[in-house]
């Protein structure tokens, strides 16, 4: 496949939004959170920070049939910190807490090589897209024992194109555009220590109008629509310590439209599947580690990524 092609495919490791973008969609939240997704922060209302640090690494680069492409080395490394901020307000008369949430990611490194000495797979690092969120997080529903039973959260979510971005690199910390990607997330706990989680996103995205020079003399892109996910299962092995298996799922929905005309060929699919763990220290402070192992790539690198994050509670 031609150079100029493979340079729109994704040459990043998709994270939380605006981490690495170089091919149709941006960057999203794939696996970056995990366990207990749906459920109240522990230390109950106030501000919190969490910190991630993402690592992923990825040899194939895939085409839009799965096929592993024809070059003579498919390599990309990726680290991305990404620092959020939240805020949960006191509790509603009927229980749910509203909250706000902010997102700062940046590209700290990105290194792409084909084997081709090819200056369009070149990358650039920097601060990316922000994202800002509301949300509304209701209580945890409990059984008749006291145990926990139930809780979930709805958020809209903007993803916000300040970040870092330049045409003739196939590696961004930012889009170029703005998207909506609203969420629904819920966790249910079959017993008092063994429960599940997922977060479901719907993605929409607005027109590019400085898009990348691989796609040629264009006026204007937009991405597809896409539907994504992250799923856990955890167990509790102790009050402080959880183990489980968490993945994530992506799949574009509607075709890249280029000056106005869809474009087939070129929807991204991806799923992964790894263990982790989540330890807490207190109510305010907790850690989770997360190790992820991509399959059934289209459109998209292959690989496998590392994900650890720090919650603490400020106020």
């Amino acid at each position: 496949m031609h150079a100029s092609r493979l340079s729109v495919l994704t040459l990043g490791l998709a994270t939380l939004a605006g981490t690495a973008q170089a091919y149709d969609l941006p960057s999203i939240n794939l696996g970056s959170t995990s366990f207990y997704d749906g459920a109240l922060l522990p230390g109950g209302p106030g501000g919190y920070v969490v910190e991630y640090l993402i690592y992923g690494k990825a040899s194939r680069f895939n085409d839009q049939h799965g096929d592993k492409l024809p070059l003579p080395k498919q390599e990309i490394e990726t680290f991305a910190p990404v620092t959020q901020y939240i805020y949960l307000a006191q509790p509603l008369a009927n229980g749910w807490m509203p909250g706000a949430t902010v997102i700062v990611p940046w590209l700290a490194h990105a290194e792409v090589d084909d084997g081709l000495d090819n200056a369009v797979l070149s990358s650039r690092e920097g601060v990316g897209d922000m994202v800002l969120g509301a949300f509304l997080q209701s209580p945890v529903s409990t059984r008749a024992d006291g145990s926990p039973l139930f809780a979930q959260r709805i958020e809209a979510e903007v993803i916000l194109p300040t970040g870092a971005y330049d045409r003739d690199k196939a590696v961004n910390p930012g889009s170029n555009f703005w998207s909506f990607n609203p969420y629904y997330a819920a966790t249910y706990w079959f017993t008092p220590r063994w429960s599940v989680s997922g977060r479901f996103w719907y993605l929409w995205n607005a027109k590019n109008r400085d898009p990348l020079t691989s796609f040629g003399d264009v006026s204007g892109t937009q991405a597809g629509q896409a539907l994504h996910a992250n799923f856990a299962t955890q167990y509790a092995l102790t009050d402080q310590l959880s183990v489980g298996l968490t993945g994530y799922w992506l799949k574009q929905i509607t075709d890249t439209e280029v000056d106005g005309r869809d474009v087939s060929g070129r929807r991204e699919k991806v799923w992964a599947i790894g263990p982790g763990l989540t330890y807490s220290f207190s109510k305010e402070t907790i850690v989770t580690a997360n190790s992820y192992f991509e399959q059934d790539a289209e459109n998209r690198t292959e690989g496998n990524k590392f994900v650890l994050s720090f919650v603490h509670k400020l106020f």
